[in-house]
């Protein structure tokens, strides 16, 4: 039976630890779509879109029949006692009789319907509470945006150390072969022992780098997973690579696109901006205007020296009240108009920082574009580099075994190559970021 026992728990843990290390797959476009609904920030804008929703049912509200119920009850300790002149009751001329009114206990119920009939403020803060949700909304678009963005530049940051791995792990080999092929050289007494160091400080060199990039992209697999929304460590497994997503990421149509300005997340966001300080100062000016208001009210009384309110025998008083309140703004000694000047200075401001945010914009766009299409350049450039460095660092190769280069001119080559190779990793990553750089400054990457 023990035994059973023992087996049901090495079942259990090695199910436990199947599960832990169950990988997740995906490529660039899955983690985007993955992260827009999974990211810590959007799902913040998320709430934050459902809370403005309510914010604008609760403003709403203001202008619609609010009723209230309002039950009192008093019991008094020791009640008031009214002094009478005597004489009421046939008492001497000047002096008084003390009477208590009423009974000790009280009970009073009522309940009041109210409604707003007229309130300038209301009106403005109905728009004002659209504006909101529109705020909300754009927020909302942008963090998105911003997610996409981030998710890329995560998602290429390990590609990059993968595609670094591989290119250090090949040179690597080819270095172990060369310092055990110089070695047997040496050994024989065909060259010095310094062309065996020389090598050995380049394999060094090497080995330190792979180490550091695999540490690197370590780092980079938990950043990617704080992108997606995933706990850090997350096992990801990335089915896209830099040479598949090179080849979707350059795309020259992009440089000659039209820039729609209206329809940019930037300039929408500034126009609402502008639409709410708007608002802000036809609310300062609504506060001049009057406010007319409707309740009509109904209560029960009830009185007893004993707590007799429960009882059928009870007696209840009605009442029933109506009215009109009309509430007119006269003189504020002017701070209601000084309140409007500054609501109408802020609107200028936004006229200002939205006419800047048009230059911005377009700006941006010129810059993007310039960056793209300096990123393409500098690919193209550092693909050719790399075949000629290659080729170099090949004849330095041939040339060192042969007997007629040296150990430095090998090592210079090889070090031409390697700084070569890595200037062309990431001139693919510079392209794929710099493409949706371009496209947020064109507001096309959400399409």
């Amino acid at each position: 039976m023990k035994k059973f026992y023992y087996i049901l728990l090495f079942l259990f843990l090695v199910k436990n630890s199947i599960a832990q290390e169950k990988s997740v797959h995906f490529s660039m476009d899955e983690a985007i779509n993955y992260a827009i609904k999974h990211n810590y920030h959007v799902k913040v804008a998320v709430n934050n879109v459902a809370a403005a929703k309510k914010r604008k049912w609760e403003t709403t509200t203001m202008g619609l029949p609010q009723i209230n119920a309002k039950i009192d009850y008093q019991n008094w300790l020791k009640q008031i006692v009214t002094l009478l002149p005597a004489e009421i009751t046939g008492g001497a001329p000047g002096t008084f009789v003390p009477v208590k009114f009423g009974t000790k206990q009280n009970v009073n119920a009522s309940i009041t319907l109210t409604q707003l009939i007229f309130d300038g403020s209301y009106l403005v803060g109905l728009q004002s509470a659209k504006t909101y949700l529109k705020i909300s909304n754009l927020a909302q678009e942008k963090t998105k945006i911003s997610i996409k963005e981030a998710v890329i530049n995560a998602y290429g940051n390990v590609l990059v150390a993968q595609k670094s791995i591989e290119i250090l792990e090949k040179n690597k080999a080819i270095l172990e072969k060369n310092v055990h092929d110089a070695k047997k050289i040496y050994e024989n007494g065909f060259n010095e022992e310094e062309d065996v160091e020389q090598l050995q400080i380049t394999l060094s060199t090497v080995n330190n780098q792979l180490h550091k990039i695999k540490r690197l992209k370590s780092i980079g697999l938990k950043m990617l997973n704080i992108t997606l929304g995933n706990p850090i460590d997350t096992l990801l497994v990335l089915t896209d690579t830099l040479d598949s997503l090179i080849e979707k990421n350059v795309d020259l149509n992009l440089l000659t696109k039209d820039f729609k300005l209206k329809n940019h997340i930037d300039f929408r966001i500034a126009t609402n901006d502008r639409e709410g300080k708007r608002l802000l100062m036809r609310l300062e000016q609504s506060k001049a205007l009057p406010r007319l208001s409707a309740f009509v009210n109904y209560g029960s009384a009830g009185n007893s020296n004993s707590f007799s309110f429960l009882q059928g025998s009870q007696k209840w008083y009605d009442s029933s009240l109506m009215g009109v309140s009309l509430n007119i703004p006269v003189f504020s000694s002017l701070r209601r108009s000084a309140k409007t000047a500054q609501a109408k200075i802020a609107l200028e401001n936004a006229d200002i920082l939205l006419e800047e945010t048009k230059q911005k914009l377009n700006l941006a766009v010129a810059s993007a574009k310039s960056d793209y299409q300096f990123a393409i350049e500098q690919y193209q450039t550092a693909k050719q580099n790399v075949a000629l460095a290659t080729r170099i660092e090949k004849k330095q190769r041939i040339k060192f075994f042969e007997g007629i280069s040296t150990s430095f001119n090998l090592s210079q080559a090889q070090n031409q190559l390697y700084a070569q190779q890595q200037n062309y990793v990431q001139s693919m990553l510079e392209v794929i970021a710099k493409k949706i750089a371009l496209e947020n400054a064109l507001n096309t990457s959400t399409k």
